[in-house]
């Protein structure tokens, strides 16, 4: 697909679904030569970034972002999307210093987890990538692998109700808090095929400024052009629409509360008498 039909994409659904920010275009890369000369790089600015800080540049900022592992100081994700070769023990190690969890049986109980229930034998994909664009796709400089979107839980339900529509790629999410946008929101659908729901984490949260009533979605780039087609199709004429239509109280009378039955018999008095 030409980049021409991917921005048109990006443009329509930020329009259909009346996104607050730009659905995000990522593409993995595997050499710096890959990144496009016009992307914005920390190392530009002699600063490193975390993932989640690029996504949101690219969304709120319109701007073509990319690193490379060199320019990522959130360690934790690097090793994640295997940019570095770090033992499981040092990995487990790290995050217990960190403590996100009780105790490091926690720790390690969370790690094979994670490493069943989200990549299974997929992960070392990964290992072949060093680094990252992000685009915001109405303006792409790049093919996506994966598209990551952010708004409410109402664009969410337009999302997974297209993606259901057909059952094709029906969405099953796990949530730990943590690596929520740069894993789930990006690595996992690319190297899994499926889409991700995103619970913003709290690097998220600290690092890259997500709002409190943010969440986001990550689907596999490939499937997008269904997602379009069948959006707005759940229900027919019943479909929840954007903005969502909701239904009224009818029946309503006056009497709903004393102050308006007080004012109603009040100024049927003054007219009577």
């Amino acid at each position: 697909m030409k980049l021409e039909e991917w921005r048109m994409m990006g443009a329509d659904l930020q329009d259909r679904l009346r996104l607050p920010t730009y659905p995000v275009a990522i593409k993995y890369i595997k050499e710096s030569s890959a990144i496009p000369t016009e992307a914005i790089r920390p190392s530009h600015g002699n600063q490193k970034w975390s993932i989640c800080q690029a996504f949101t540049y690219a969304r709120r900022w319109g701007w073509t972002t990319a690193m490379t592992v060199e320019e990522n100081f959130c360690v934790p994700a690097s090793a994640m999307h295997k940019w570095i070769d770090v033992s499981d023990e040092d990995f487990i190690e790290s995050q217990v210093r960190q403590g996100w969890h009780l105790d490091q049986a926690s720790e390690r109980a969370r790690f094979e987890f994670a490493r069943r229930a989200f990549a299974g034998g997929k992960a070392e994909k990964a290992a072949q990538y060093r680094g990252l664009v992000s685009s915001p796709l109405h303006n792409t400089l790049v093919e996506p692998d994966t598209v990551l979107i952010f708004g409410d839980g109402s664009h969410l339900t337009h999302i997974v109700h297209a993606l259901c529509y057909d059952y094709k790629s029906p969405v099953v999410s796990a949530f730990e808090g943590f690596g929520e946008s740069c894993l789930k929101g990006g690595l996992l659908p690319f190297i899994t095929g499926r889409p991700q729901v995103v619970i913003p984490g709290m690097g998220d949260r600290v690092f890259a400024g997500i709002g409190d009533n943010e969440v986001g979605i990550g689907l596999p780039g490939a499937i997008l052009p269904r997602v379009m087609a069948q959006l707005f199709k759940t229900g027919g004429r019943q479909n929840m629409g954007q903005p969502v239509k909701t239904l009224l109280p009818m029946g309503l009378t006056e009497s709903i509360t004393p102050g308006f039955q007080f004012l109603k018999e009040k100024t049927e008095q003054d007219k009577a008498g």
